[in-house]
């Protein structure tokens, strides 16, 4: 009987495979971590082939252990923005995908902004000119890759993000984008199907080499029955952050959460009304079924875990990123420093791309405990920012549900519930941005009737965390996040 969802995760630093039952339960997990490359500051890149490559290889072991007869339908979320060419005939790629970090795009991306384009752009997409989007990146490799520039030339290049190129690989061809991870490009509008051509050609990406847009789960595809032995269904594509909304359950409008992963994102379902905002959040597409599209309000922080992997791998303040909390813990507060985690920019509300990160207020009593603790602090400083902005557009929290690898640390929990002065919701299972794309998947193959029915059946239970922290420590704390700010 086939009654098992696979999960294609596809994240920035690694890819994995789970196997998800219509009750939420897993049976089974393979991961592999995925080789950063940063050939000049600002750049960021992955290889194509090793993204394809592991994500089969995980995928194959968890169908070795099941036995495909057992699996009912595959479901992939992944990292958003990042950028793959390959040639539409045999299924290679051109050169190394461009990573949603990366930012060689920034003038570009400032040009655009002075020739006046960006309030159209924004109206329209509900996206801002920053580099972060796919569609500059699309337009640099077009300029700069000469076998991409040959392949556009020839009518032979496909461009797409991560799960349009795994489709792609997994079905033999099909080229199609979900209109999640299609709404992050700055080439589609927020209320048409397809991409729009007078945006492609703003940007100076050709549309005969773009994705045909679908909803984000349904009967999308199927893979090549030489993969796994049998075609498997493919019934759910969504970009990871969409993907956390739907597995934390918030389907119904205002329903926020905030992932906290390689990035932080936060978004709020924004129902069935197009998202605007007047203070530089974005408007995205959450999720599409029949092609009727929810939208959500977002915004976005480039880096978070990210920072710990730096204090780790960079400068070895850490062994490991568990070690934070206890570090956190072990001393009363951050002796006033403070990190500004700008190493590639500063995303919402801010939206910076030549800002730099900043450690402020070292002193000797500094140690490693207080720039531990400091940079998991700099976790709530963000996300208040992003709150005040999310109020002054009209959609204040009430209560914040977080999920991510960051969000297991119970210090930094407890820290957002005092500096946010909220609730703050988190799932005992908090790999939500997986159990989302189970969820889709399970409604796309018709294992559940709707999402809400999915959700209801599949998430677990929660952990609350109540704000306890006095106003003048609090105050005291966003005067000197605010003062570091402005040196970034």
């Amino acid at each position: 009987m086939a009654d098992l969802i696979l999960v294609l995760d596809e994240g920035t630093t690694s890819t994995r495979a789970i196997l998800f039952d219509a009750d939420g339960n897993t049976h089974g997990t393979a991961q592999t971590d995925l080789t950063q490359h940063y050939p000049k500051p600002g750049w960021v890149e992955h290889d194509a082939t090793e993204i394809w490559q592991r994500t089969l290889d995980c995928a194959k072991e968890l169908v070795g252990k099941a036995k495909v007869d057992r699996i009912a339908c595959i479901g992939i979320t992944n990292q958003r923005e990042t950028v793959v060419a390959w040639d539409r005939r045999t299924l290679e790629p051109l050169c190394r995908a461009i990573v949603w970090q990366d930012r060689r795009t920034a003038d570009f991306c400032m040009s655009l902004r002075e020739q006046g384009h960006e309030d159209e752009v924004q109206r329209r997409t509900g996206l801002l000119l920053d580099p972060y989007f796919s569609g500059t990146k699309m337009r640099w490799l077009i300029d700069n890759e000469q076998a991409v520039t040959d392949a556009a030339k020839a009518g032979r290049l496909a461009l797409g993000t991560v799960e349009s190129w795994l489709v792609a690989k997994l079905s033999g061809g099909t080229h199609i984008s979900d209109a999640s991870n299609a709404s992050r490009t700055l080439l589609l509008p927020l209320d048409a199907a397809q991409f729009d051509p007078g945006l492609c050609e703003l940007l100076g990406v050709p549309a005969d080499a773009l994705p045909h847009v679908t909803d984000t789960h349904g009967p999308l595809a199927e893979t090549e029955e030489s993969l796994f032995g049998r075609a498997i269904p493919i019934t759910a594509m969504v970009g990871d952050q969409q993907s956390a909304t739907i597995g934390q359950g918030c389907l119904a409008p205002g329903e926020t959460k905030a992932t906290y992963g390689t990035g932080a994102f936060v978004l709020a379902n924004n129902g069935q009304e197009l998202p605007t905002s007047d203070h530089r959040m974005l408007g995205t597409v959450l999720y599409q079924q029949d092609g009727v599209r929810t939208y959500a309000i977002e915004g976005s922080v480039f880096v978070a875990g990210s920072l710990v992997q730096w204090l780790r791998d960079s400068l070895g303040i850490i062994g490991t990123a568990e070690e934070t909390e206890a570090l956190a813990c072990s001393v009363e507060d951050s002796g006033e420093v403070v990190i500004v985690p700008a190493l590639a920019g500063l995303g919402a509300p801010h939206w910076r791309a030549d800002a730099r990160g900043v450690i402020a207020g070292l002193s000797f009593n500094s140690g490693k405990a207080q720039i531990a603790r400091a940079a998991l602090e700099a976790m709530a400083h963000q996300t208040h920012d992003l709150a005040e902005a999310f109020a002054a557009d009209g959609a204040e929290w009430k209560t914040l549900r977080i999920d991510g690898g960051m969000s297991a640390n119970d210090w930094m929990a407890q820290d957002l519930a005092n500096m946010l002065e909220l609730r703050v919701e988190r799932p005992d299972f908090v790999e939500t941005t997986a159990l989302g794309a189970a969820i889709a998947a399970s409604v796309g193959a018709g294992l559940h009737c709707d999402l809400p029915s999915a959700a209801a059946a599949m998430r677990g239970g929660i952990q609350a965390f109540e704000p306890a922290m006095a106003d003048d420590v609090r105050k005291a704390r966003l005067h000197r996040w605010r003062r570091a700010l402005a040196a970034a």
